[in-house]
């Protein structure tokens, strides 16, 4: 399994990727996060699914940019570029896949800003190539196990929120994420896209560099519930002999 976050805010993005794969009964280290910089371009690149096919995209992808960027001035063209990519390995592998009954499975987070974008943009590409745009309504998407780290972003993350924010928001939805999923852990790549810098800052993180973080917020969560009003709940525990307040 996987988790891959791409967040979008007002003041940029935030790319989070474990980098746990498991191959058989075997897990191995890899990234799942590739960045792409030029003069006045940043954009990066997040998949989940079967790892032969996310290498051979990407490679395909890195090739064609080798032939110069001069063609690519705002994201959607170069998720495009992508896009094609995808289609291309599909065309090669799915039916061998197919017949060992393997799926085609790639899901891609792409996100950045371009030369002539007018802002930050991400992108979510689908298996078969066609992609949709990650917008204000719900600013983030995962992609891999989303279950566990969706509903700390549900209830918290808003698009006007400030990138330090998104952040901090982004690490706690991992950080749920890889204790309740076994086949998501450290080491977790980032990547943050400032608005109108056109740069990527990128980042990689062992467990013990989150453990602060990860502690307080076990501790806080413990806390919050002892405090929580008791409301109809407590009159309840009041019926019971014995029962005492949490």
């Amino acid at each position: 399994m996987t988790f891959c976050l791409g967040i979008t805010v007002k003041d940029g993005l935030v790319g989070i990727a474990d980098t746990r794969v498991t191959m058989g009964t075997e897990c191995i280290i890899a990234r799942k996060l590739s960045v792409y910089r030029a003069e006045r371009r940043a954009m990066f690149i997040m998949t989940s699914g079967l790892r032969s096919i996310r290498d051979k995209a990407i490679t395909y992808f890195e090739a064609a940019l080798e032939e110069g960027w001069t063609p690519y001035d705002r994201l959607f063209k170069a998720v495009n570029l992508f896009a094609d990519q995808v289609r291309r390995v599909a065309s090669e592998d799915r039916m061998s896949l197919q017949a060992s009954g393997i799926t085609f499975d790639l899901h891609s987070l792409v996100g950045g800003q371009l030369d002539k974008d007018s802002h930050h943009k991400l992108y979510l590409v689908y298996p078969q190539g066609n992609w949709v745009e990650i917008g204000q309504g719900t600013p983030y998407h995962i992609i891999g196990a989303a279950g566990y780290g969706k509903p700390i972003l549900d209830r918290t993350l808003h698009f006007a929120d400030p990138l330090p924010f998104a952040l901090k928001v982004g690490c706690l939805a991992f950080d749920s994420t890889r204790i309740s999923a076994a086949d998501v852990s450290f080491p977790l790549d980032i990547v943050i896209c400032a608005k109108d810098t056109f740069q990527a800052v990128e980042q990689r993180y062992a467990k013990e560099d989150l453990a602060e973080m990860s502690s307080w917020w076990q501790d806080r969560l413990r806390r919050s519930i002892n405090d929580l009003p008791g409301g109809c709940i407590e009159e309840l525990l009041s019926r019971l002999p014995g029962v005492g307040r949490t």
